[in-house]
Parts: structure tokens; sequence; C-alpha cells
């Protein structure tokens, strides 16, 4: 058994499982209802929201599988276990987003080009029913994410606020046309619905890129927590300071500390982990206490030690 960590690489996500099986089920039924629906009456809003469902499905399967994954334990190959394949399966979900949100682009660009005529009865009781179904999995997400934060059930829970959003769209395209007969509402509402699934990707994108770029996480400043480093007594100096995530709310960090001699190494090192934990919550935290004499690391110590000459 591989068990050289003292803090473990894994996640049990019960609240998050619970969530996804559930909205799984239902968007899976509601996909099937909404597609012969829209192919039935015609209505390009309600095919373009019945292919975000279908995403939605995908999406849903990947972040179930991210869940499973992050239960694994580490071993000797995956050091830092399988957390980090729930950031991939949030950029393949936001990828998926803005990729369905080109191609109802497209689809109302060519709607509007040639309008056909649409079924409104029985595009205004799917979409109803689509509403409902929406609000109730957009909650059960929503409740989720707040219990157990999560970067993989986030990127799910925008393709629901995305289909959420379709509903609504689609229910007042239906309203709008059969008092006005304004045909090109439909594939307005489908590119405005379009827009917002491609805001809603590229936020996901961004951070999932974010994360797998192993960049400074948001709610951190590195400067400051340099600053708080340099205050634990017989530190002089934090260099080679690196913070990343490796999963949602799972941060490591790594640094260099020049140590004055007259100073037990050990004792500072206590005294870092103590403050990484109490003013950020940071568990994972690796520190190599040095001195500049002999660990100079090249011109960076040689000018530390001239400044400490100087003062």
């Amino acid at each position: 058994m591989y068990d050289y960590h003292h803090l473990g690489h894994v996640k049990h996500q019960a609240v998050s499982r619970r969530s996804l099986w559930t909205t799984l089920i239902l968007t899976l039924f509601f996909t099937v209802v909404e597609l012969v629906g829209g192919l039935l009456s015609n209505s390009l809003a309600l095919l373009s929201d019945s292919a975000h469902m279908v995403s939605d499905v995908i999406a849903l399967g990947l972040s179930m599988t991210a869940i499973y994954f992050a239960r694994r334990e580490p071993n000797a190959k995956y050091t830092f276990g399988y957390l980090r394949f729930e950031i991939l399966a949030s950029f393949l979900n936001g990828l998926a987003l803005a990729v369905i949100a080109v191609g109802i682009f497209i689809a109302g660009i060519r709607r509007f080009v040639h309008p056909q005529a649409i079924d409104f009865p029985l595009m205004l009781a799917i979409a109803a029913i689509g509403l409902i179904v929406n609000i109730v999995l957009t909650v059960i997400l929503s409740r989720s994410v707040k219990e157990e934060p999560n970067l993989n059930v986030q990127s799910a829970l925008w393709h629901f606020i995305g289909d959420l959003l379709s509903s609504i769209g689609v229910i007042v395209s239906a309203v709008i046309i059969l008092f006005t007969g304004w045909l090109f509402v439909d594939p307005l509402i489908s590119i405005v619905i379009g827009g917002i699934i491609f805001a809603g990707g590229w936020r996901i994108m961004r951070e999932a890129y974010s994360i797998l770029m192993e960049a400074v996480p948001a709610k951190f400043n590195l400067d400051e927590m340099r600053a708080s480093l340099m205050e634990v007594e017989g530190v002089e100096d934090v260099h080679e300071m690196h913070l990343w995530a490796i999963s949602t709310d799972h941060y490591s960090l790594t640094a260099h500390v020049f140590v004055r001699e007259e100073i037990q190494p050990y004792c500072v090192i206590l005294a870092i982990h103590e403050s990484l934990r109490e003013r950020y919550g940071i568990e994972h935290a690796t520190i190599q206490t040095e001195h500049a004499r002999l660990h100079p690391h090249g011109e960076y110590g040689r000018r530390f030690l001239q400044r400490s000459q100087q003062s």
C-alpha cells in the first residue's frame, strides 16, 4: 500500500454524488422528451435547448466519473491521487458549453435567413415542463455546491443554469410569436441563449485552465503570504515560493527560507506551518530551511548576503 502521505489526497463527496445521480436520471428522461418535441414542433429554440440537454448528460457523466476517480487513493505513480481529474472534467464541460453555443449561433443565423413554421402549443407545453425540470435540477446542484464546493459540480450547474434560461427563452419566444407572428423571435432568442451558455462555458474553462496551469488561486495574495512568513522569528528571507491548487479547495505550497544560524530550523518550520494553517487554511506545505552561505542560489543569495552585511 502506498501510504507515504500525512494528508490524504482523496475526496469523499457523498452529497455531490447523490445530487449528480438524481440530476442525471431526470436529465436523461427530459432530453428525450425535449428532442422529440423539438422535432415535432419544428422549434429551433426547443431544439437548441435539447442539444444543450444532450451536453448536460455528457457533462454529468464526466462529473460522476471525476467524483469516483477522486475517491481513489494515491499510488507510486499518481502521488497526488486522481483529484486533478475533477478539473479536467470541468474544463471539458466548459468547452462543451462553448461549442454548443457556437452551434446555436450558426443555426440561429440560418433560421433568420430561412424562417420556418412552428407548432406553438407543443413548443410551449414542452418548454413549460422543461422550466419546471430545470428549476428542480438547478436547485439540487446549487445546494450541492454550497455544501461541498466543487468546480466539477459547478461546471455541471452552469449547464443547468443555461437550460433554465433556455426554457424561459423558449416560452417567451412562443408567446411573442403566437401573438405577433414574428418568426424571427425564435432564432433571436436562441442566439441570446447561446451567448449566455458561451459566457458560462468560458468562465468554467478559465477557472479550470488557471488550476491546470498551477496558477496561484484567486483567493490568495502571494506577496501578502510571503510577508506574513517573514514575520516568523528567525526567518530572514522567503524565496522559491509556489502555491497552487491540485483541485477545488485542495492547496499545496512550497517555499525556501533563509534562517538565522542561532535559530533551531525545526522550530521555524513548525511556526510557518502553524501560520499557514491558521491564517490561510493551508495544510499541505513543504518548507526548506537554508542559509545563504551554504545555499546561495547563485546571484540571489549573493545579493541577499550583501544587503545583510550593509544593514
